[in-house]
């Protein structure tokens, strides 16, 4: 983003309910020919949306944990079994996936036993936006708003 790109340079144009919306207006704008280099879309009314996915139970955290180390442990065994020379070199992929699952479940349950019941739960976040602005930057905010005028989808 160049320093002259701010809030301040630019235009509110439209607003959509949808990110969706705001996009296909950036799409609409482009087919046009318009430069779209200048436009912007703002999220507004911003809000952190937790979802909550379940309980986290000292099995559920051994399981998690062995997972993740299993991963872990397959990265490092492949990275010896590229770089060891021998007739084998599935075992030591096997052997770090193995290593790595069992210290995943230990650090899984460990870490899950600190907590002491606190956020005992798992959950998903994400930040949303009540609505989306499509800003434009000053110079070319009145060719915008013909354009999109002039037959672009609804808006709120």
């Amino acid at each position: 983003m160049r320093p002259d790109d701010t809030l301040a340079t630019h235009e509110p144009i439209v607003t959509y309910r949808s990110y969706e919306e705001a996009q296909r207006a950036v799409d609409y704008l482009s087919d046009q020919r318009f430069p779209v280099e200048h436009t912007m879309i703002v999220g507004v009314d911003l809000r952190l949306v937790e979802n909550v996915l379940g309980r986290l139970t000292y099995l559920r955290a051994i399981g998690m944990g062995a997972a993740a180390g299993a991963w872990f442990g397959l990265l490092i065994g492949l990275f010896f079994a590229i770089f060891t020379p021998g007739r084998f070199p599935f075992v030591l992929v096997l052997w770090g996936l193995i290593w790595g699952a069992i210290a995943g479940a230990v650090f899984g349950l460990i870490t899950h036993a600190l907590t002491r019941g606190k956020r005992d739960f798992l959950s998903s976040s994400s930040i949303v936006a009540g609505q989306y602005q499509l800003l434009v930057a000053a110079p070319h905010a009145a060719e915008a708003r013909r354009l999109l005028e002039s037959g672009i989808p609804q808006h709120t």
